[in-house]
C-alpha cells in the first residue's frame, strides 16, 4: 500500500522555526536602541560644554593710504598685493611748491633772526645813552640851580650893600663938596678984603675943588653900582632861564629813558616773529615731508588705484593696507548660545582655506546685534508673531597661526568651549 503523502512529505512544525528567531530580533532591536542612547548620551555630553558657529569670517585692520597734500604723482614704488614695511615710501608728490615754500620760510626766519640780533643790540645802547643823557641832564640842573643861588646873592649885594654904600657915599661926598663951596664963598670976600691971605684962599679952593671931585667919583661909583646891579639881575634871570632849561632837559632824558621800555618791546616783538617763522618753517618742512606718502604700518599693498601723472587731493583714497599679522576672528553666534559665554574662554577655529583648525580665545562680545547695528535695521511690524533668532558677533582672538596666513574675509567654523 502506498504510504500518505503526508506522513511522508510533512516538514518539522513551524512554531518551533519562529520561537527560535524573535529573541534574536528582539535582541538586535535592544542593541541599536542602547548604541543610539550611549552615543546620544556621549554626543549630549561631548556638546553641552560648548557652542559653535559656521557663521564666522577673519577680521583685520584695513588702514586707507590718502595724501594730507594735493599734488602731482610722480612715482609709485610699490604694486598691488606687494607686503611692504612701516616706514617704507608708497607714492611722491612733485614737491617743488612745497619746497620753494620752506626756502621762503627760512628766508624769513633768517630775516627775523637778523631782526631780534639788532634790537637786543639796541636795548642796551638805548638804556646806556638814555642813562647818560638823564645823568648829565641831572648834574646840568644842578650847576644851574647854584648858579642860580650865586647870581641871586651876587644881585643881593649888588642891589644892596653895594648900592646902599655907593649911595651914602654919594650923600657924603655930597655933603662934603656943599660944605667946601661953603666956605670958598665965605673966605671969597675976605680975600678980597685982604683979611685972609690968599695962601689960606688958595687951600679952600683946592678943598672945594676936591671935595667936588670926590662927589663926582663918588656918583661914577653909585651909576657903576646901579648897573652892576642890573647886571647882577640879568644874570639872575639868565641863571634862572638856565634853569628851566635844565629841568625841561631833565624831563626829556626821563622821557627819553621810556625808550628803554619801547626797545625792549620791540625786541619781545623780534623774539615773536623769530618763533612765529620757525613755526612757519617747521609747518612748511612738515608739508613738504608728505609729498613723501610712507606707510604707517606692516602690512599688504591692496586696492592701489593711484598712477605716476595722477593729480590726488587731500584724504583722496590711493590704496590700503592690510596688517596681516593683526587678525581676529567676529564669530556670529545666535543669541541662544551665548547664556554661558565669556571673555576669556577658549576656542577652536577652523579655517576652510586650509582645512586645519587653530586655538583662539574669546575677546568680547558685540554691544548689539548684528542687525541691529546694520544700515537699515529691520523693524518688526504690530502683530507680526514670527521671532527671528538673532545673531550677536563675538569677537576672537587667534593665539597662534602655526605659520597660515589669514586674510580678512575668510570664512571660519568658531567653537567655543565653557570649560
Amino acid at each position: 500500500m502506498p504510504k500518505p503523502v503526508d506522513a511522508v512529505s510533512q516538514p518539522e512544525p513551524e512554531p518551533e522555526q519562529n520561537g527560535s528567531s524573535a529573541p534574536k530580533g528582539k535582541l538586535a532591536i535592544i542593541f541599536i536602541l542602547f548604541v543610539l542612547a550611549t552615543g546620544g548620551y556621549y554626543a549630549w555630553a561631548h556638546f553641552r560644554d560648548q557652542v559653535s558657529s559656521d557663521d564666522a569670517q577673519v577680521d583685520g585692520h584695513i588702514v586707507a593710504i590718502a595724501p594730507r597734500i594735493a599734488g602731482h604723482i610722480v612715482e609709485v614704488l610699490v604694486k598691488d598685493n606687494q607686503e611692504v614695511k612701516a616706514g617704507q615710501p608708497l607714492a611722491r608728490i612733485d614737491a617743488r611748491d612745497y619746497q620753494a615754500s620752506v626756502d621762503i620760510a627760512k628766508a624769513e626766519v633768517a630775516r627775523a633772526e637778523s631782526q631780534l640780533r639788532a634790537a637786543k643790540v639796541v636795548v642796551p645802547w638805548v638804556n646806556a645813552t638814555t642813562e647818560s643823557a638823564e645823568t648829565g641832564a641831572a648834574a646840568q640842573l644842578a650847576d644851574t640851580q647854584a648858579e642860580v643861588e650865586r647870581a641871586r646873592l651876587a644881585y643881593e649885594q649888588a642891589a644892596g650893600s653895594d648900592l646902599g654904600f655907593a649911595e651914602a657915599n654919594v650923600r657924603v661926598k655930597q655933603a662934603a663938596n656943599e660944605r667946601a663951596q661953603a666956605d670958598l664963598a665965605r673966605m671969597k670976600p675976605l680975600v678980597d678984603k685982604a683979611e685972609i691971605s690968599r695962601l689960606q684962599y688958595d687951600s679952600f679952593v683946592a678943598a672945594s675943588r676936591m671935595a667936588e671931585s670926590d662927589l663926582q667919583a663918588s656918583q661914577q661909583k653909585l651909576a657903576s653900582a646901579q648897573k652892576d646891579a642890573l647886571i647882577r639881575k640879568a644874570e639872575l634871570d639868565t641863571a634862572q632861564t638856565r634853569v628851566s632849561q635844565a629841568r625841561a632837559g631833565v624831563a626829556t632824558s626821563t622821557a627819553n629813558r621810556q625808550q628803554v621800555d619801547i626797545r625792549s618791546a620791540d625786541a619781545g616783538t623780534a623774539e615773536a616773529d623769530v618763533l612765529q617763522a620757525r613755526a612757519n618753517l617747521a609747518a612748511a618742512e612738515l608739508q613738504l615731508s608728505y609729498a613723501t606718502i610712507t606707510s604707517p604700518i606692516d602690512g599688504v599693498v591692496t586696492r592701489k588705484s593711484v598712477e605716476p601723472g595722477q593729480y590726488v587731493s587731500p584724504g583722496q583714497s590711493l590704496m590700503a593696507l592690510i596688517p596681516l599679522h593683526s587678525v581676529w576672528v567676529t564669530a556670529n553666534f545666535k543669541e541662544t548660545q551665548l547664556a554661558e559665554v565669556h571673555a576669556g574662554q577658549r576656542a577652536e577655529i577652523h579655517v576652510d582655506m586650509y582645512g586645519k583648525s587653530l586655538w583662539g580665545k574669546v575677546d568680547s562680545i558685540a554691544g548689539a546685534t548684528g542687525s541691529r547695528m546694520s544700515l537699515l535695521p529691520p523693524e518688526n511690524a504690530t502683530g507680526n508673531f514670527v521671532k527671528v533668532v538673532q545673531r550677536i558677533p563675538v569677537k576672537i582672538l587667534v593665539e597662534q597661526t602655526g605659520g597660515l596666513v589669514l586674510r580678512p574675509g575668510m570664512n571660519v567654523d568658531a567653537t567655543i568651549y565653557f570649560n
